[in-house]
């Protein structure tokens, strides 16, 4: 196949010739190469396109760190309320060792002890070899179950050293509050309790306490401790006082000259409470002393040494 080109610049025509079989390829060359120019322009689509999952994943990862770290400062903070809460009761721990320490050191004065045998400012003497090459530390877990276990220990230990020191302090209480000893320091019994002649008309009479004749101006005593009911003056009985103590046991002493205490006051066992006289009716410097125990009279001769 011939095709003519005609220039205007040249008179000359120019020809080129072309082959039949290259006029069938042709369009095949072109169809193939816009292919392979459209494959290529789509994979670089594709490729541009795997970009985002590219960042995702870096997002994915950066997300990972962030969380570890989290879990790290979780952790830690585990960790440390951990120890908190192990200082918290070694605090309580510690507190509860000077309460013993306290308590030991009263109860070995009360009881008279040793205080060098039972000596609570230093720690118990203990020994033994050198640690052995397999020896571990202790986990946080097992550190924890021995504190509860030495908690519970101080705790029951406190107790019955509480209990003890109730015991020595009731005991020395009920000696305070339980009558005993006269209310005078010299003297002599006049008068005992129970049925006698009346000293001024001569019948016979109930006499529901006892008379112990003293020097007059002497002091009385309370035989035991307790809180004033009474202090007054009152017929028959002159200057009276009264006064309850534990287990419904109640003191009265009577003919007193002075009276030094007032309904309310607390008295402890020896101190003076009046003086002898002869007030009321009487024929002479002496105390009348009552015990009664529920509003019912009972002989004072048991409770006077």
């Amino acid at each position: 196949m011939k095709v003519n080109f005609q220039s205007k610049s040249r008179k000359f025509p120019s020809r080129l010739s072309f082959s039949r079989q290259l006029l069938v390829t042709a369009p095949v060359v072109a169809l193939l190469t816009g292919g392979s120019l459209l494959g290529g322009y789509r994979l670089g689509i594709e490729a541009g396109a795997s970009t985002p999952f590219d960042e995702t994943g870096v997002l994915r990862f950066h997300q990972e760190i962030d969380r570890q770290r989290k879990d790290l400062e979780e952790a830690r903070l585990q960790a440390r309320a951990h120890l908190d809460a192990i200082a918290l009761r070694l605090g309580d721990m510690q507190a509860d060792l000077l309460r013993i320490e306290a308590l030991g050191e009263q109860l070995v004065r009360v009881g008279e002890l040793d205080p060098e045998e039972f000596n609570f400012e230093e720690p118990p003497p203990r020994g033994g070899l050198d640690p052995s090459p397999d020896a571990v530390s202790l986990e946080l877990p097992e550190l924890q179950s021995e504190i509860d276990l030495f908690s519970r220990s101080i705790a029951d230990r406190t107790h019955k050293m509480e209990l003890i020191q109730g015991l020595f302090i009731n005991g020395r209480i009920q000696q305070e509050i339980e009558p005993a000893g006269r209310p005078v320091e010299k003297g002599w019994i006049s008068s005992n309790y129970g049925y006698r002649k009346d000293p001024f008309n001569g019948r016979k009479t109930f006499h529901q306490g006892v008379d112990i004749a003293s020097k007059r101006g002497s002091p009385v005593h309370a035989v035991a401790s307790g809180v004033v009911m009474e202090a007054r003056k009152k017929s028959g009985y002159g200057y009276y006082i009264e006064i309850n103590h534990a287990d419904g046991l109640v003191t009265k002493y009577a003919h007193n000259s002075k009276v030094f205490v007032e309904s309310g006051d607390l008295v402890e066992k020896g101190d003076i409470i009046g003086l002898v006289g002869s007030s009321g009716r009487s024929t002479g410097p002496h105390v009348h002393f009552e015990i009664s125990r529920n509003g019912k009279s009972i002989n004072p001769s048991s409770y006077l040494e």
